[in-house]
């Protein structure tokens, strides 16, 4: 049996002791994910009565409608781990929806009376169910390539590098998005890869199987000019748990520490800051680095999350490079992230961003939150960002 997670040994995600509301609902979710549907079978029960008191006249039908959709949605979740896609439990998004299912059919049954009206509550219903199956079995897993380019002045066009920025690995179990990205990473060989933290799913933090899992999968990464990394979430990226996962690997673990290449007549220079949740702090490490090091050279900063954008930007780094937020991970259409984890909201939630004279990328990531929250990506799908550092082109 895999072990639990340790809800008594998880942090705030604040740094003044406080946590944000989503780090609350996770664990409020991961403890209703320990109890299995079935025991809940008085709640759906009661659910499914609640929504078909509206329609007097046609009653059973309601009922056995709203029961549909929830055995649909039961048997959509319970059949992720068998196809090796997802392994959340199954109470909490179930628990999501048929409530969703519950209010909408009562709701339609005060607006629109009569079979036309279970009808189109039928409808939406069923439109809600495929959703969550795309969300769930599809999207997580269409991992997308996006390229971006550094255009730096002095560099000659001729010795255009490439690097690969990949975050939020967020690791359960070997699913057909890890297989993706060793496809991805063999068809594009970047001269160098960049990490920026969350390694492990929230849910499997301290699971040998998962530890040992990740670290074969990191163990497959190759680039000539090096793999470069820095740790993510404090919850996440445990400070007793990763070191044992990078140990003998071919990767440089940024520690609040830089590296520079020397790439022909121009430097790169590569910025690791840990993200401790206090923010003082990090800012203070990241100035610490920039003090020490010397002038001229392109600075990349690798960082987990957005949170020092604009002390970054007055910094002088050329390129802030982070991941966190998920995109959002459920967006919403004209509204986009739900909820991003950043201390800036929806400010950098995802994509490319001019602050200064810096550019900052914040990257969707590759994996899905951990705990009760649902295994799923709406409009927000799996990403790695392919980066060329050239000079300007050639007029």
């Amino acid at each position: 049996m895999r072990p639990r997670f340790r809800f008594d040994e998880t942090p705030p995600d604040h740094g003044d002791g406080s946590s944000s509301w989503v780090h609350t609902a996770l664990i409020l979710t991961g403890r209703l994910g320990e109890v299995k549907p079935i025991f809940l079978l008085p709640v759906w029960v009661a659910l499914t009565l609640l929504a078909s008191l509206t329609w007097p006249d046609l009653r059973p039908w309601a009922a056995l409608s709203v029961i549909g959709v929830i055995v649909a949605d039961w048997v959509m979740l319970a059949g992720l781990p068998h196809t090796r896609r997802s392994w959340g439990p199954v109470t909490p998004p179930l628990l999501g929806l048929a409530v969703v299912h519950a209010v909408l059919t009562g709701a339609a049954g005060w607006v629109i009376s009569g079979r036309v009206g279970l009808s189109v509550a039928t409808l939406i219903n069923a439109l809600i169910t495929a959703v969550a199956i795309y969300a769930t079995w599809v999207e997580p897993f269409r991992v997308q390539v996006t390229r971006q380019n550094l255009q730096v002045e002095s560099w000659p066009d001729d010795k255009a590098v490439t690097f690969l920025h990949i975050s939020d690995i967020h690791f359960e179990q070997l699913s057909r998005r890890e297989d993706k990205l060793l496809d991805l990473l063999r068809e594009h060989q970047p001269d160098l890869v960049l990490l920026t933290g969350d390694y492990l799913n929230l849910s499997s933090v301290y699971d040998p199987e998962a530890q040992q899992g990740v670290r074969r999968l990191l163990s497959q990464f190759q680039a000539p000019l090096g793999i470069y990394a820095v740790t993510g979430s404090p919850v996440v990226d445990v400070e007793t748990v990763v070191p044992e996962i990078f140990e003998g690997l071919p990767i440089r673990w940024l520690q609040d520490d830089a590296e520079t290449l020397h790439l022909g007549e121009h430097s790169l220079q590569l910025l690791g800051v840990r993200n401790t949740y206090q923010e003082e702090r990090d800012i203070a490490a990241l100035a610490s680095l920039i003090d020490s090091s010397a002038g001229g050279e392109t600075r990349i900063l690798l960082y987990h999350t957005p949170d020092l954008a604009p002390a970054a930007a007055k910094m002088g780094i050329d390129l802030y490079l982070c991941g966190h937020t998920h995109g959002g991970q459920i967006r919403l259409p004209f509204y986009g992230a739900v909820a991003t984890s950043s201390r800036w909201g929806k400010r950098y939630e995802q994509g490319h961003y001019k602050e200064g004279g810096m550019t900052l990328y914040v990257c969707r990531g590759l994996g899905l939150e951990g705990l009760g929250a649902p295994r799923a990506r709406l409009l927000a799908p799996p990403e790695i960002v392919l980066w060329k550092i050239a000079g300007p082109p050639q007029s």
